[in-house]
């Protein structure tokens, strides 16, 4: 109900009025989540500038090294920047003017169906799957290399979900494709076997250029006036920022597609172990990033990344779920709204090798500061393993249905007439239970979330149904939705067009393996 309904309505008696309200409160499939709660920040004004500051110093004073890009070079020296061969620094304050002075705030990513664009920005937060595995793992076959098969059936499974509002880009590396030629068929996958917003490939400049020409295809024509494509482009921490990921970076930008610029950091190893020093170092390297793409083309949508683990100082390996990290992502969330663009970070990241106990609270402590931080853009979203050199199958299911808490958490408390339910207080009276009023029996289909996952009868009812622990279930649940999946619509003129395009360009490769 709205907040204008009269106190007293939630009293229509009677089966219809009933029925009347739970249709009300029907829980509607939504393109991305729109949040009600405030952002969480854990920096004062003035900590957070002393950030800022720092990062300035950085670009100042030690600069950014663009390597085997030397256009990319020109482009900064023509706007100011003091180039001496490969080492570019950047005047105080020059990228951040650069990108506040054309940079989106937010910006809409259009789908080959309209009813799932998605807002990237704002109040909105977009959920994507895991990103860039090139192993898979289920319960029936265990670790293996990732084929293409695996790649349609995550992009597949995406589709289908009601929580995951983005098709994401490399699900997993299809390896038994060779790696020159593996972005066509990812590319035709996520356009033939979902109708979700996507993204596209980064390994190359003539790849991303693959990307666009694709997309043109699919969606009818000339992108100036739409953003099709937000993909990802990974700084090579420390400082460094790569031919390839600026090619492609300039590919999209020029295009009007959008590019999430993420520094990828293993504290310890890619930057300090403080919170503080690798906020200060992704700030830099990110701002850097975003200078470009505005540079090559004003008001191309950029997202400000990060992504930031902690290690193990005994072993050396990645570690997640852990709290600095969570703190890092706080501090990065609040730069970027200072600076004014959208935010990339997050997911459900676990070291875990299997979907166990470890996988679930360390993916939980990720998605949690992911979602009170208020991220914009949330790649690894579900099916993340083993510091994601895996995609699980389980993992996937598991983590679809936190996405969906997470979709009701967002909304916050409900203080309209039927969410205070003063007059089911009032009408009941002490020592009675609610399970018969009104009240509930209009808001019990919607009242809590329900997991897809969970088993919460009794133990003798779990015994019966054959003691299945979650990932089991899980496993029964991907099979399922595999089984059902039904292909969205496509124009055949434009699927032999797509076709076409991918068998001419792969004729036009020599296979490289990798």
């Amino acid at each position: 109900m709205s907040d204008d309904t009269p106190r007293r309505a939630g009293r229509t008696g009677g089966r219809a009025g009933r029925q009347a309200v739970r249709l009300a409160h029907h829980i509607e499939k939504v393109p991305y989540l729109t949040r009600t709660l405030k952002p969480f920040e854990v920096m004062s004004l003035e900590s957070i500038e002393i950030i800022e500051a720092n990062a300035e110093t950085i670009l100042a004073e030690v600069g950014i090294v663009v390597r085997d890009y030397p256009e990319a070079i020109e482009i900064f020296r023509a706007a100011g920047a003091d180039v001496d061969d490969d080492r570019v620094r950047f005047p105080r304050g020059m990228c951040r003017s650069i990108v506040q002075a054309t940079a989106p705030a937010v910006y809409t990513q259009h789908a080959r169906n309209p009813a799932n664009n998605v807002q990237i920005g704002g109040d909105a937060t977009v959920f994507a799957p895991n990103y860039g595995s090139p192993f898979v793992h289920d319960l029936d076959n265990g670790r293996r290399y990732a084929t293409l098969s695996d790649f349609q059936n995550f992009v597949k499974l995406a589709y289908m979900s009601e929580n995951l509002h983005h098709s994401g880009g490399t699900v997993c590396e299809p390896v038994d494709v060779p790696v020159n030629k593996r972005h066509l068929d990812m590319v035709y996958s996520h356009l033939r076997y979902s109708d979700k917003a996507f993204m596209g490939s980064v390994t190359a400049g003539s790849r991303a250029a693959d990307s666009v020409e694709m997309a043109r295809m699919a969606f009818g024509g000339e992108l100036e006036d739409r953003t099709v494509m937000t993909s990802l482009i990974n700084a090579s921490s420390p400082l460094v920022w790569d031919g390839s990921m600026l090619s492609a970076a300039q590919n999209y930008a020029a295009n009007n597609q959008a590019c999430i610029i993420t520094p990828f950091i293993l504290a310890g190893a890619m930057a300090p172990v403080t919170v503080a020093g690798v906020a200060a170092q992704t700030l830099a390297e990110a701002l850097a990033g975003m200078a470009f793409t505005q540079l090559v083309r004003p008001g191309a949508p950029v997202i400000f990344g990060s992504f930031a683990s902690s290690m193990s100082m005994q072993t050396g390996a990645p570690t997640f779920g852990t709290p600095e990290p969570a703190l890092v992502l706080y501090v990065c969330a609040q730069l970027a709204r200072r600076l004014g663009v959208p935010f990339r970070s997050g997911g459900s990241l676990t070291a875990s090798k299997v979907p166990d106990a470890q996988a679930a609270y360390e993916s939980a402590n990720t998605l949690q500061p992911t979602v009170l931080a208020g991220v914009h853009f949330v790649l690894h979203a579900a099916g993340w393993l083993e510091g994601g050199l895996a995609i699980g199958y389980e993992k996937f299911v598991l983590d679809d249905d936190q996405l969906g808490m997470m979709t009701t958490f967002v909304k916050g408390v409900d203080v309209s007439p039927n969410g205070q339910a003063i007059d089911a207080i009032i009408e009941n009276g002490p020592g009675q239970h609610f399970l018969g009023t009104a009240h509930t029996l209009a808001n019990f289909e919607n009242a809590f979330y329900r997991s897809t996952t969970s088993d919460n009868g009794s133990y003798e009812q779990w015994l019966e149904e054959g003691s299945l622990d979650a990932a089991t279930r899980a496993n029964k649940l991907w099979k399922q939705r595999l089984a059902t999946y039904e292909a969205p619509p496509i124009d055949d003129a434009v699927d032999e067009e797509l076709l076409a395009f991918v068998a001419r360009r792969k004729s036009e490769m020599p296979d490289e393996i990798g």
